[in-house]
């Protein structure tokens, strides 16, 4: 009974570890852990060793994931899988095409849905077969999910809450994540979403290539942008619970249930760095000029997976977050631009500095590879004028980027959803012709050195 008290209380306010892709070890019951090798003949406990891998054995050590896991029952024991007939707007990816493309925020159901029933795709690209590109969703909930339990065998999801704490029960132990945290799920780490309010809405986006990693820093040095120390993972937490339960995977774009006659969540003590997490976006240390012009976006990369031609990301994960803008005779918003990129942009609260109008929190953005996009007409005109002698506080917003190489193709969804704004394209219409070939420049020149 004290053990089980303890473990209660230890789920109301759950505890964790703190770095990112440490090689954790942590156990719910002292001794749970063997010492001195992964698989002993007899486990502590009378538990099941059990090793969850998440890249391939032979991978190299710095990109090697793996943790061992001790539990009650193995993995393995569980019915037969069966296509499940649910409300999911999987990727049914359509073709791409250059246009513009942004969504209102979609509404809180009516009808009592949970996590996955609330999963709607509007994009991707890549396959999970293949291990590339990565799919894009919105979730909305508005009940915990119920004596069922989700994972993903064709990638790891990184999460994204913008209205409604979560709590996810996972295999290795709970993550509360609110909005303006975000929370990574491993690739096939069964877990439940619990809500900690009456609703939630959010992005999930569910990236088939290589795991999500801290980006290198270069000559910006040794601290910056996303420090590892302000990633936590879990500590073990254990469910020993019998009955009726439901276990639902996402393997090869479908998903599939099958029934189990305990809870899935049964992994008493487990070492590894295979393993979910969770970071406050407001501790990213937010890099930019102080002198001229504004900088590339790839100054506000939080996480990346990598591709095999170096520099250039399956999949980033960017913020613009309040930061102080100080650069002089600058444009300071984002500046028109055309990439090699793709980008699906989300608003999680506040105002977003390139758009006066029209992106609102939970709302979305597609720009697709070499669509030309940038400030709308009403930012245009309002920063092309203000005053750049003095710094200006950018403050109340959080807006995120997923970049991906690959164009993303919108599903069907997208393109019929009543949320989409038909009329986008109209807020770069009312940008004027400014063109004045007989007026004396205006630009301020740097000055010589004497």
């Amino acid at each position: 009974m004290k053990i089980r008290a303890k473990q209660a209380a230890a789920e109301r306010s759950p505890r964790y570890q703190s770095g990112f892709g440490n090689h954790f070890s942590t156990e719910a019951l002292p001794g749970a852990l063997p010492l001195g090798r992964n698989s002993p003949q007899r486990c502590p406990y009378g538990l099941y060793a059990e090793q969850f891998s998440g890249s391939a054995f032979t991978a190299p050590r710095a990109a090697n994931r793996r943790s061992w896991l001790y539990r009650i029952r193995p993995a393995a024991q569980h019915g037969t899988f069966r296509p499940l007939a649910a409300r999911f707007s999987g990727p049914e990816l359509l073709p791409a095409s250059p246009n513009r493309l942004r969504w209102s925020a979609p509404p809180l159901p009516r009808a009592p849905t949970d996590f996955v029933a609330g999963l709607a795709a509007l994009g991707g690209n890549g396959s999970p077969d293949t291990h590339s590109g990565c799919a894009i969703y919105w979730y909305t909930a508005n009940r915990s999910m119920r004596q069922r339990y989700f994972y993903d065998a064709d990638g790891e999801l990184l999460i994204v809450p913008q209205q409604g704490a979560l709590r996810l029960r996972t295999e290795l132990g709970v993550l509360d994540v609110a909005p303006l945290e975000v929370a990574v799920i491993p690739r096939g780490l069964r877990f439940c979403v619990e809500l900690l309010g009456t609703s939630a809405r959010g992005y999930v986006c569910e990236n088939y290539g290589a795991a999500l990693r801290l980006p290198d820093l270069g000559p910006i040095g040794s601290n910056g942008l996303a420090n590892p120390r302000d990633f936590e993972a879990p500590v073990a937490a254990y469910e020993d619970r019998t009955g009726r339960f439901e276990l639902v995977a996402k393997f090869g774009g479908r998903l599939w249930a099958a029934a189990l006659r305990h809870s899935p969540l049964d992994v008493v003590a487990w070492h590894g760095n295979n393993a979910p997490y969770r970071y406050d976006l407001r501790r990213f240390n937010t890099m930019g000029s102080v002198s001229y012009d504004h900088p590339d976006p790839s100054i506000f990369l939080v996480l990346s997976s990598p591709s095999h031609t170096a520099g250039v990301a399956n999949l980033d994960f960017v913020i613009f977050p309040p930061r102080w803008l100080a650069m002089q005779d600058t444009f300071r918003p984002p500046w028109f631009h055309r990439n090699v990129a793709s980008e699906f942009m989300g608003l999680i609260e506040g105002v977003y500095d390139a758009k006066a109008q029209g992106f609102e929190p939970g709302g979305a953005s597609l720009h697709n590879c070499m669509s030309g996009h940038g400030p709308d007409a009403a930012t245009f005109e309002k920063a092309s004028h203000a005053d750049t002698s003095r710094p200006a506080h950018i403050t109340g917003t959080m807006a995120f980027m997923f970049e991906t190489r690959s164009v993303i193709h919108p599903t069907r969804y997208a393109l019929q959803s009543p949320l989409l704004q038909r009329d986008y394209d109209a807020v770069w219409q009312d940008l004027k012709n400014n063109f004045t070939p007989t007026a004396t420049p205006t630009m301020a020149r740097p000055r010589r050195r004497r």
